[in-house]
């Protein structure tokens, strides 16, 4: 096994700094040269070398960590899903809708009716599935 070149380790670090800044302020407005500055490089070789890292753009990563804390919201809230987007970082409920429903695969009221049925107890649950004699 190979080892990794000292570059190759320094730009990791540099790329996971950015990633983690990303998982920190998810709700706040940042783009790709914030985040380069963050990572001490310019703007092309961030996008460049997010994307080989961690094979998507930094802007379709912020996207699905915000959708991922969204899911969580959406679950165990009663908050409306405007409230929600906005929360999360989304700046207009058309595209928090459309990328919810490209990562989630439903929209985001789809997703908290059937996530909402799911969340039922175990002894309930038998009760309606058990077969009649």
């Amino acid at each position: 096994m190979g080892a990794v070149s000292r570059t190759a380790e320094e730009t990791n670090r540099r790329m996971l700094r950015a990633r983690d800044a990303m998982d920190r302020a998810y709700a706040q407005p940042l783009d790709v040269p914030a985040l380069a500055r963050i990572a001490h490089v310019s703007p092309a070789h961030f996008a460049r070398t997010f994307r080989a890292t961690f094979g998507e753009t930094p802007h379709r990563y912020l996207q699905r960590r915000r959708v991922e804390r969204a899911m969580f919201l959406l679950r165990e809230s009663d908050r409306s899903v405007t409230d929600i987007c906005y929360e999360v970082g989304f700046g207009s409920t058309g595209t928090f809708s459309r990328t919810f429903r490209d990562i989630v695969g439903r929209a985001p009221r789809t997703y908290r009716k059937e996530t909402t049925a799911v969340n039922v107890p175990t002894c309930f649950t038998k009760a309606w599935t058990r077969p009649s004699a």
